[in-house]
């Protein structure tokens, strides 16, 4: 007898190796899909737990939301697709001017 694990993978034919590595896939974005929405939550609850100080701090928030915005079909025009980009780099601009 020995220790070393068997691979049975190589003992199946391809579909079933095939069927098995989407199912390793799916179970893995899955488990990522589940922590980017719990860290979501933590940054929402975050960003939520008090008002901005200064206006990098509110840019910051207005960057995150931006960002979920242009993931939505609302967002895909190519003029708000422009719209955003160009806020965000505003943002970037201005919160580097002012120190932030």
């Amino acid at each position: 007898m020995t220790d070393d694990p068997i691979e049975l993978d190589q003992h199946r034919g391809m579909a079933a190796q095939k069927a098995t590595e989407l199912r390793r896939l799916r179970v893995d974005v899955e488990a990522n899909a589940k922590a980017l929405m719990e860290r979501q939550t933590e940054l929402e609850t975050h960003l939520l737990a008090a008002p901005a100080q200064t206006w990098p701090e509110a840019a910051e928030k207005a960057h995150y939301l931006l960002t979920l915005f242009a993931a939505s079909p609302a967002a895909q025009d190519p003029r708000r697709q422009r719209l955003i980009s160009d806020v965000l780099e505003d943002f970037r601009r201005l919160s580097n001017e002012t120190g932030g």
